[in-house]
């Protein structure tokens, strides 16, 4: 007896969904987590340390945190005196002074050294893990000085 179109069709669904059937879930030994969340911390230290360094420098006179204040403190006497344009004026300058002083408080010198040893820590590892090379290191804004701190090489090429 020939076989029918119906039942030629159902063997051929059947084959397709075995071949198609997912995977069994795969599970990650805790020593490749650990290498995982290990590569985490180290890029975003790199990251860190980078972004600080290549931010640029605020030109001109440096004022104090007492003028800031002070001057805030007059730009918001100045929304409550004043109304229409003047009043929108004055309320955008006492949010760019509270931001300049928040800044501040954040952006310290002490900062940039903390970021600086966490970046020798790691620097030749990450830099041996990524294949990232003297050079790179050196166009990307690092200092000399920092990357012989941290061990790595001079390398040509």
């Amino acid at each position: 007896m020939p076989v029918t179109k119906k039942a030629a069709k159902k063997t051929a669904t059947k084959a397709t969904k075995k071949a198609t059937k997912a995977p069994a879930q795969r599970k990650l030994s805790a020593a490749h987590k650990q290498a995982l969340a290990e590569g985490r911390t180290m890029s975003a230290v790199v990251d860190r340390y980078l972004s600080a360094v290549n931010t640029p420098k605020r030109r001109g006179r440096k004022v104090s945190k007492a003028a800031l204040v002070q001057r805030l403190a007059e730009a918001r006497a100045k929304v409550k005196a004043s109304t229409g344009v003047d009043r929108v004026l004055a309320a955008q300058d006492v949010r760019d002074l509270e931001t300049r002083i928040a800044n501040m408080e954040t952006a310290s010198g002490g900062d940039i050294k903390s970021l600086e040893s966490a970046f020798v820590k790691i620097a030749k590892r990450f830099g041996e893990n990524r294949g990232i090379g003297y050079g790179a290191w050196r166009d990307a804004g690092v200092p000399a000085v920092v990357l012989k701190k941290a061990g790595v090489a001079r390398t040509r090429g």
